[in-house]
């Protein structure tokens, strides 16, 4: 089976695992703006996005680089490095939680936000960032492994169940704020449950690794010049609108900003199948730059570009059909978000097309040259709601994650193509087609 073909079929199949958990997440969250209100659903998006974002830093940003050196260390046979990594990465995430516990509440007080939603529902939502930091260190490790599925379900598929779940339980108080924060406690916890198994999982690949290279001194130099810069990507990426839901929240109503929270959540959605598609290929990539084979290195990331775009494309072009039937499960309300959805997926597609250049980099040992992209990208996204949210509301909103995306993406591009030689945006990829040589007869 070709590589292209390998991709679509696994990258469906895990697409396919977080689709239907994410119908799950969907459920709730349309049973919670029906049953609890949208003002309710608001509080519980900014309390996700506020998770997602402190389980980001956790970590450290070695979850973010789990992939690459797990990968290269399976491809060497040093077992004993990888287990020295995988020791630091938990090390950072258990040490940070300590670190929250003694000084979160009072830094919360420092600035002003002792009464806001995060203080209120505080341990329930770090055991929860916990529990989400550990699958995101987990997932990172056992994608690079070659062991995707174990690595998405955790989070694709016994999260929404965990969620769903505790929904359901709490909707025997009478009154929802009571419910809501019952619910946090079931989820944290459970969460919880969930990562520990995920993480025994990771504790049986470490055998995949063959033991035949002894250790390497000042490893961890390395990890650490990969682990910070790939940290802001993330942050500036994968959570790149729970950042601008916080934003927003200063800006927006709590009912306009669960309305758009839905349709980041329905992009996000989207923007998996699209990410999953790169996340398998990784390890072949790793693996082609390790055994320095730069044609096959070029032809892997043409072909997975060349997916990727389609699938964007084609998701596109679904949501712009099914968004408004999407969005009425919430409520009438809810479908002013059906246009502002459809302008961010097209932001999708200026992902695919321009390629993944932070990847590139990082692989050509220059991960810090895409901060001035993030950092641009964030700056971008400030000045643009600053300018259009007050006057154009949630289409405001759009526009300016489009903008800031297209400006991150373009300029990732132009850094690759500078400092790396190599142009990764699918029109490399065409270019190559057509100037390759015709076999004779």
């Amino acid at each position: 089976m070709s590589l292209s073909r390998r991709l679509a079929s696994q990258s469906s199949v895990i697409f396919a695992g977080r689709l239907g958990g994410a119908g799950l997440i969907f459920l709730v969250q349309a049973f919670i703006a029906r049953l609890w209100g949208a003002e309710l659903l608001g509080e519980y998006l900014l309390v996700i996005a506020t998770v997602n974002l402190v389980a980001v830093a956790m970590p450290l940003g070695f979850h973010t680089i789990g992939t690459y050196f797990a990968a290269e260390y399976r491809a060497r046979g040093e077992r004993r490095q990888f287990i020295i990594f995988l020791m630091q990465s938990y090390g950072y995430v258990v040490g940070t939680l300590v670190l929250l516990l003694v000084l979160g509440l009072p830094a919360l007080e420092l600035v002003g936000q002792g009464d806001s939603v995060v203080a209120q529902h505080f341990v329930p939502l770090l055991v929860l960032a916990f529990a989400t930091a550990m699958v995101y260190v987990n997932t990172s490790v056992l994608v690079g492994l070659k062991r995707p599925f174990a690595g998405y379900f955790a989070d694709t598929i016994f999260r929404p169940l965990v969620i769903i779940s505790a929904f359901v339980v709490s909707l025997g108080f009478a009154v929802p704020i009571d419910g809501f924060f019952f619910m946090l406690w079931i989820v944290g916890f459970g969460y919880l449950g969930v990562s520990l198994v995920h993480f025994a999982f990771v504790i049986a690949s470490i055998k995949r690794i063959p033991d035949t290279v002894p250790v390497r001194p000042l490893e961890s130099r390395r990890w650490w010049r990969f682990a910070m810069p790939w940290m802001m990507i993330s942050l500036a990426t994968d959570f790149f609108f729970d950042i601008d839901l916080l934003l927003l929240s200063h800006t927006l109503e709590r009912e306009e900003l669960a309305i758009f929270g839905v349709c980041t959540r329905i992009f996000s959605l989207v923007s998996f199948g699209v990410g999953a598609v790169y996340a398998v290929t990784m390890p072949d990539m790793f693996e082609s730059q390790a055994k320095a084979d730069n044609e096959a290195f070029k032809r892997k990331i043409g072909e997975a570009n060349l997916v990727a775009s389609g699938i964007s494309v084609l998701l596109f072009t679904l949501m712009t059909i099914a968004a408004p039937l999407a969005l009425m499960l919430f409520g009438p309300s809810f479908s002013a978000g059906a246009a502002p959805l459809s302008v961010l997926c097209m932001g999708l597609v200026v992902r695919s097309v321009m390629g993944p250049a932070s990847m590139v980099l990082s692989i050509h040992d220059r991960p810090h040259a895409s901060l001035p992209s993030v950092v641009l990208s964030l700056c971008t996204l400030m000045a643009c709601n600053w300018l259009l949210v007050p006057h154009f509301g949630l289409m405001g909103a759009a526009l300016a994650a489009l903008v800031a995306v297209t400006v991150w993406s373009v300029g990732l591009w132009w850094i690759a193509l500078r400092t790396a030689k190599m142009d990764v945006s699918i029109m490399a990829w065409f270019r190559s087609r057509n100037t390759a040589p015709v076999p004779a007869e």
